[in-house]
């Protein structure tokens, strides 16, 4: 049963180089509701791979010109291909092929015959994974065309997400933050306000001072937010970098108050970029501040005790490296 309602049956490709092996696995699967692709183990295939576009695929771990393993890794390796769960399969059911398949980010490894009791619910359960990433890529997609919409409030240009990945990667690198928060930072640019699409626009687009039932209003856009984007599981370091972009150091930020090392650290860096961001951009009710203007700001503010003046110190001299004066 396929949890997210496709209306087509899951592909499976069947690499093996054995007719008698082939067929027994394309019999198992096929009378399971499987479309299932025979490839003879012989010719290349990786040109097949990318015109079918398989849900999963289960390869013998040898054949003739050339390893499973190595077509294993070589898949894993290409972005492309990488969501693709691949079974090995191999009649020698020993510890060294297991540990290898593993080494070479093989989604299972079986032995063979093939026995239905063990393969079909590991299928079941490689393709509804497959398919529960692409739902949540899916839904990725459909956020940062939300957030599109947002941007064009503020910045009708359109340039100012592109600015804010840019100035995000590399503070990111400055600070030595790995690969997944930088990445982390760069998408958080683009949906930390997603939460203002339930704002509304006589609120969020006012000129005048907000009355204290307005501002309560907008401060719910960071809750709002969070939940829009927690069933993006792969990405919770964004869920939390929208909730708590608002926080200050000394306690009086929203929505939980947070103090000092308890702010999540992405988030401290975020509220900066952030922060120069706002300044530094044209908005419909203010005019963007200079570079320096806007350093001398976020500087006052962490020695008003709102960030982390370690942080600030940071960011000032990524700056000006970055711009010498």
């Amino acid at each position: 049963m396929d949890i997210f309602g496709s209306s087509e049956p899951a592909k499976i490709l069947v690499v093996d180089d054995h007719p008698f092996s082939r067929v027994m696995a394309v019999d198992l699967l096929s009378v399971n509701g499987y479309h299932v692709i025979e490839h003879d183990g012989i010719s290349d295939v990786f040109p097949v791979v990318r015109t079918v576009s398989p849900d999963l695929i289960l390869m013998d771990i040898k054949m003739p010109n050339y390893s499973g393993f190595d077509i294993c890794q070589q898949l894993k390796k290409n972005q492309e291909t990488q969501p693709i769960p691949i079974i090995l399969m191999s009649v020698a059911d020993d510890n060294e092929s297991r540990l290898k398949s593993q080494h070479v980010m093989a989604d299972a490894f079986m032995s063979k015959p093939l026995e239905s009791i063990v393969l079909l619910p590991e299928v079941e359960l490689l393709i509804q994974r497959k398919r529960l990433y692409e739902w949540l890529e899916q839904i990725q997609q459909v956020l940062f065309l939300i957030s599109k919409a947002i941007e064009k409030r503020y910045s009708p240009e359109g340039k100012a997400g592109i600015r804010f990945d840019k100035l995000a990667q590399g503070f990111g690198e400055y600070l030595h933050l790995n690969p997944v928060e930088i990445s982390d930072l760069i998408l958080a640019s683009h949906l930390h306000d997603i939460g203002t699409v339930a704002i509304p626009d006589a609120v969020m687009m006012k000129q005048g001072k907000l009355n204290e039932e307005e501002r309560e209003l907008i401060k719910k856009h960071v809750l709002i937010g969070e939940e829009i984007c927690k069933p993006m599981q792969n990405r919770r370091g964004i869920a939390q970098i929208i909730r708590h972009h608002h926080e200050r150091w000394d306690g009086s930020g929203y929505p939980d108050g947070l103090i000092g090392e308890s702010i999540p650290k992405l988030a401290q860096i975020f509220q900066i970029l952030d922060i120069y961001e706002a300044l530094t951009s044209h908005r419909p009710y203010k005019q963007a501040y200079s570079t320096q203007e806007a350093l001398k700001i976020i500087k006052e503010e962490g020695e008003k005790g709102w960030r982390n003046v370690k942080l600030v110190q940071q960011f000032v001299a990524f700056m000006e490296e970055k711009q010498p004066t």
